[in-house]
């Protein structure tokens, strides 16, 4: 397996970066965690949109699910599709609110409305704390985690080998019981660590990596810090509490998981 960070800067795009967005590459499947803004583009440097097998979302905050509006106008309105996008609909596992909330999203008007759940081109799958798919030939499950919607960590499994994405979270055992033992988590760490942070919003980096510890992965990939925060100390913390290899992921970074 492999993923492809479309976009990893925290709360919204950057300048050198993306909203929250990765291509993972497994086998011969190629699915989407989370499509945040400006991630769209992104991905069509690595990948013909019609290649994808699906995409998933951990949560339905706009810098992690805002592109699925291009994505909808790219399947609705392509001049050439190689298939029929209505009768090959993309899978899109997300939160029970998905196709209400992102439809509104791609066409809030009220004219616009009768037509907004998007279902002419996707299949929506509701996420839930257990659950698990089978997408091409990857597995996916998922496990609620600590933010202020309903949002989840995922984590796909391919030929032995497993990642795990935390989405956004606060501290939580869910995301740990999701990554024991997994090859690598990809976690957010969107603040240094203080005594007095937001709590079920997001971790820190010490945070991360005592995530990362509890649950015996093999490796640690941060991401999600905004481009107000110093990526360094964030780094340095998880170093200081995780004893595998820890690094900062970058736009358009790829990593073997």
């Amino acid at each position: 397996m492999k993923v492809v960070v479309l976009g990893c800067s925290g709360s919204g795009p950057g300048p050198d970066s993306p909203a929250s967005g990765y291509l993972v590459e497994a086998g011969g499947t190629r699915l989407t965690l989370d499509l945040g803004n400006g991630t769209f583009g992104a991905l069509q440097r690595s990948l013909d949109p019609w290649a994808l097998d699906g995409v998933v979302f951990s949560h339905l905050h706009p810098d992690h699910c805002a592109d699925l509006s291009a994505l909808a106008v790219w399947r609705r309105y392509h001049p050439s599709p190689p298939v029929d996008p209505t009768r090959t609909r993309l899978p899109v596992f997300a939160p029970v609110e998905a196709p209400e909330r992102l439809g509104a999203a791609y066409a809030p008007s009220a004219a616009e409305r009768a037509d907004t759940d998007l279902s002419d081109v996707f299949s929506f799958r509701v996420l839930a704390t257990g659950c698990e798919a089978t997408v091409g030939g990857a597995v996916l499950r998922a496990a609620a985690v600590d933010h202020p919607c309903e949002a989840y960590a995922l984590r796909v499994e391919h030929g032995g080998r497993s990642l795990v994405y935390s989405g956004d979270t606060g501290p939580c055992q869910g995301l740990v019981d999701l990554a024991r033992s997994a090859d690598v988590l990809l976690c957010e760490a969107s603040w240094p660590h203080t005594d007095d942070m937001p709590t079920g919003v997001h971790l820190s980096g010490r945070q991360a990596g005592e995530h990362a510890a509890a649950a015996g992965v093999g490796r640690l990939l941060l991401t999600h810090v905004p481009v107000w925060t110093d990526p360094e100390p964030i780094l340095a913390e998880a170093k200081a509490v995780f004893d595998g290899p820890v690094e900062l992921v970058r736009s358009g970074g790829e990593y073997e998981v």
